[in-house]
């Protein structure tokens, strides 16, 4: 997809993992490491992953308990004991992510010329200390909390165009997600997309979108 020339209305973000490191791995091991050989935890993370995936499929309930419930799941099928003080460690891990390294430059040079706005899956509370860390004014930022839904649930992005009072032809859609947002958005048609490509998922041209592997390739696709 070329989009240079292209001069959207709004830059819309996913946050957890596009702009914020996602850490969960580094959050999850050392709650493991106790009752889930070394050799196995690889696919411990990919469950733990999974349930998270099918728990934000349905009616809407707190980002906390969407954590509590897949991690439930998760510790039910490799028969382990739950404990809420694991919840709670990844609960506070989460909100204390900053951004990825290559994000806080080409941010601010997008923040100069289109305002940018967040749509994440997470809760009000949760994402503040994430957004004050990636260091630019959002025009607004939108959470599964606002919207009463997930994404990829359609009504997550429609609440967010809702709000913005804008054509989903107006604006740009930049996610590293092809499951919680690039397919989505195609169903939608929502067409201006960037992948960012950070190895979350593989690469799906299918869906019609630019691609980049850092952040720093959104203002050249936009030909800053």
């Amino acid at each position: 997809m070329d989009l240079n020339g292209f001069e959207p209305k709004y830059i819309t973000f996913d946050c957890y993992g596009t702009l914020t490191n996602y850490q969960m791995e580094a959050a999850v091991r050392p709650l493991v490491a106790d009752v889930v050989p070394e050799e196995h935890t690889a696919v411990f993370l990919k469950d733990f992953r999974a349930y998270r995936i099918d728990e934000v499929l349905g009616a809407y309930k707190p980002y906390r308990q969407v954590l509590r419930d897949s991690w439930q799941r998760a510790c039910n099928r490799w028969r382990l004991q739950y404990r809420s003080s694991d919840v709670d460690a990844i609960v506070e891990a989460v909100g204390s992510w900053g951004p990825h390294d290559d994000v806080p430059e080409p941010l601010a040079r997008l923040a100069e010329k289109y305002p940018l706005v967040i749509l994440s899956n997470a809760d009000d509370a949760m994402l503040e200390g994430n957004v004050e860390k990636l260091g630019v004014d959002f025009h607004r930022v939108f959470t599964a909390e606002q919207a009463r839904a997930y994404k990829p649930r359609y009504a997550a992005f429609e609440y967010m165009l809702d709000q913005l009072g804008c054509g989903r032809d107006e604006i740009l859609h930049v996610s590293s997600h092809i499951w919680y947002d690039i397919i989505p958005c195609n169903e939608l048609r929502i067409e201006h997309k960037v992948y960012v490509n950070r190895g979350y998922d593989p690469s799906t041209p299918y869906y019609g979108y630019a691609e980049t592997e850092d952040l720093a390739g959104v203002p050249k696709l936009l030909g800053l």
